[in-house]
C-alpha cells in the first residue's frame, strides 16, 4: 500500500499572514479525512507534511450519534487545542466562526471570533464555495469578505484567495508519487502559499468539509457512513 503522505490595526494581516512561517516555497499538506484515533467511531482528519510528519489533526466523536453540532477542535500534531471552530445555529447563510484555543478559552464571554465563514447562497450564480470575514464594519457585519473560496470543494478543486485576487492556498486530488494515480476524496492535497498561516488555512478545510459536501446537514451531524 502507498504512503498517502510525500517522501488588530489590521486583523487579517495579524490572523493570515505569519511573519514566523516565511518562506521561499509554498507548504505542502497531506490531507486525510480519517481520525488519527483507531477505535470505531471516531472520525477526524490526520495532516501530513513533506516530511510525512503529523501536524494537524481533527478527532470527532458526534456524528455517529447524529447530535446537534458542537464545537470542533483542531489541533496541532501531539494533540493540543489551536482552534475551536462552531456553527452559528439557525444562520440562514450556514456560517461558522473560528476562535482561537480550546473549548474552554471558546466558552469565554471575552473570547470573540478570529473569523467568520459563511456558505455562498446557493441562488447566486458563481463559482465561490464560501467567503471569509476578518475586519468589520462599527456595525459589527463585514462590509466585504477579505478571502473567497473559489471552485469545488467536493470535487477538491478549488483555492482560497484575497480580496484583491491574491492565492492563498490550493486544494487539489492527490496523486501517488511519480504516477499519474489519483487517489480517492478522502486523501487530498492543500498547497500553503509563502507567508501564510498554515492553522487557519487548515480551519478553513473542516469547515468547509461541513458545510460544502452534498447532501448538506445544517444542524444536524453527518453520521460516520456519509463521511
Amino acid at each position: 500500500m502507498s504512503k498517502i503522505h510525500p517522501n488588530y490595526e489590521n486583523p487579517l494581516k495579524e490572523v493570515i499572514y505569519s511573519d514566523d512561517k516565511l518562506g521561499d516555497s509554498p507548504t505542502n499538506l497531506t490531507v486525510w479525512k480519517k481520525s488519527s484515533m483507531s477505535f470505531q467511531g471516531t472520525d477526524g482528519f490526520t495532516v501530513f507534511n513533506q516530511q510525512g510528519k503529523l501536524v494537524f489533526r481533527v478527532d470527532n466523536y458526534s456524528r455517529k450519534n447524529r447530535c446537534l453540532i458542537g464545537g470542533l477542535v483542531l489541533m496541532d500534531g501531539i494533540g493540543r487545542a489551536l482552534m475551536t471552530l462552531r456553527p452559528r445555529l439557525l444562520s440562514m447563510q450556514y456560517q461558522w466562526n473560528g476562535y482561537e484555543g480550546g473549548e474552554d478559552e471558546c466558552k469565554n464571554a471575552t473570547n470573540t471570533p478570529i473569523f467568520s465563514m459563511r456558505r455562498r447562497s446557493i441562488r447566486r450564480k458563481s463559482n465561490e464555495e464560501a467567503e471569509i470575514f476578518f475586519s468589520t464594519s462599527d456595525s459589527g457585519k463585514s462590509v466585504s469578505p477579505d478571502l473567497r473560496i473559489e471552485g469545488s470543494f467536493r470535487r477538491r478543486n478549488c483555492s482560497i484567495v484575497t480580496h484583491d485576487g491574491k492565492k492563498v492556498a490550493e486544494i487539489s486530488r492527490k496523486k501517488v508519487n511519480n504516477t499519474t494515480v489519483v487517489l480517492n476524496d478522502d486523501v487530498f492535497s492543500l498547497v500553503v502559499e509563502p507567508g501564510f498561516n498554515c492553522d487557519i488555512v487548515m480551519a478553513f478545510v473542516v469547515i468547509m468539509d461541513r458545510t460544502c459536501q452534498k447532501p448538506f446537514m445544517p444542524v444536524l451531524c453527518r453520521s460516520s457512513s456519509s463521511s
